[in-house]
């Protein structure tokens, strides 16, 4: 072989290696975790049942699901199962925050990033999200929940980077373990207090104008803890799949012993006590009756509990089913912002075929146009009516999700 056909064959070697996009250049060190997006997308799926069951179940607009003395077991079950997607996702999202500062390693970049993400996450919530819940163009209510508790979270994050995780880990831990003592604590009746208590401690309205309101209903201290905890845990995702595996099988059984324990106490953690109900089924299920607004520690040790065995199972398993869920715990905002215009929508086709016209719409503060009395679909057919938004959903997040790996270099798609 001749000198110019070595150096013909080694440049050819040479630019087979270069990237031929910026998306090659980055996927090398932007590997995702397949538990995670897996544990995600499960209880996205999950979400949406709840959603289709709280916009068009006939009984939603007037009875809560999981009132022992009105409900039924599969009713109670429906909305309980449901409980499970917040702290999952304000979690998950504590671990995504801290895989993307281990890979920056950066403190001043990943705090930029945080800030930003934390701003545009409160800002998406009080406009685009809040119009999906309404389709009020007025904006006569203004409602604080999931999205907007991750973006206070991760601004508050962004300025505790300097701390090590483990810290910040039992601070977190800290902070879920004892919250529940400042919801004995009486507020002065002032609009001021009783708006910052509202973000910082418990739920509660606040009319901030005549044709205005703003109601928090997941305030950030309790779920702050549950982001710190999760940026702690994220250091467990650095160990290899088979110990990583079982050290979420050992939490979580370890987490849902501490749940019975103190739990069958019945002292503290919950302000809504078991009891003995009309037969065993029921007492059960008071039992798993824990308060979500604002979480207890009961709910949050029930729940994380459940979430590291299906973290522990997501790393065991792998088939089809597992690859779908991982289609939509790719896309979680996406996917979150999308499926509530598309289940908003069935609403109206519902109340449509059901005969109702626009004149009988109600909108405003708690009004998402459905009527008082009237409509609404039985929780079959809720069934049906999830299971074909998650279906149709599929192809659009897969297209998505691709689309978002093929432009990884695009900075604006982080934030979607």
């Amino acid at each position: 072989m001749s000198c110019t056909e070595k150096a013909k064959k080694t440049t050819e070697k040479t630019i087979t290696k270069i990237p031929t996009n910026k998306h090659q250049a980055t996927s090398n060190r932007m590997k995702r975790i397949n538990s995670i997006d897996i544990t995600r997308g499960l209880v996205m799926v999950i979400m949406a049942l709840d959603h289709v069951r709280d916009f068009m179940h006939t009984t939603s607009m007037t009875q809560n699901p999981t009132n022992l003395q009105t409900t039924t077991t599969l009713l109670f079950m429906t909305r309980w199962i449901t409980h499970l997607c917040a702290p999952t996702f304000v979690f998950l999202s504590g671990v995504s925050a801290f895989l993307s500062f281990r890979r920056t390693k950066n403190i001043s970049e990943s705090r930029v990033f945080l800030l930003k993400r934390g701003f545009w996450l409160i800002i998406l919530e009080l406009t685009v999200i809040n119009f999906a819940l309404w389709y009020d163009v007025h904006f006569r209510l203004l409602l604080m929940e999931v999205i907007s508790v991750i973006g206070l979270s991760f601004i508050v994050l962004s300025f505790l980077l300097k701390l090590p995780s483990r810290i910040i880990g039992i601070a977190g831990i800290v902070l879920i373990f004892s919250h529940d003592l400042l919801q004995g604590i009486p507020v002065p009746a002032n609009p001021v207090i009783n708006f910052l208590t509202s973000v910082f401690f418990r739920p509660a309205l606040t009319q901030i104008t005549q044709g205005l309101s703003f109601y928090t209903s997941y305030p950030l201290i309790p779920w702050l803890g549950i982001m710190m905890t999760g940026f702690a845990c994220g250091e467990i995702f650095d160990f290899p799949q088979e110990k990583r595996g079982r050290i979420f099988l050992k939490l979580g059984l370890a987490i849902l012993s501490i749940f019975i324990v103190i739990r069958s106490i019945n002292v503290y953690g919950d302000p809504s006590a078991w009891k003995q109900q009309k037969s065993t089924l029921f007492t059960f299920l008071s039992f798993i009756n824990t308060t979500k607004y604002p979480i207890s520690l009961l709910f949050t040790l029930l729940f994380l509990g459940i979430m590291f065995l299906i973290l522990f199972f997501s790393e065991k398993v792998k088939n089809r089913f597992t690859e779908i869920l991982s289609i939509y715990g790719k896309v979680p905002l996406f996917y979150f912002i999308i499926h509530l215009f598309i289940i908003h929508s069935l609403m109206f086709l519902m109340l449509r075929f059901q005969g109702f016209a626009g004149k009988d719409l109600l909108f405003g503060a708690f009004n998402n146009g459905r009527p008082k009395t009237g409509g609404g679909a039985d929780l079959f057919l809720i069934y049906l009516i999830w299971l074909s938004v998650v279906v149709l959903l599929y192809p659009v997040c897969k297209w998505y999700g691709k689309y978002k790996s093929e432009h990884s270099y695009n900075k604006i798609l982080r934030y979607l």
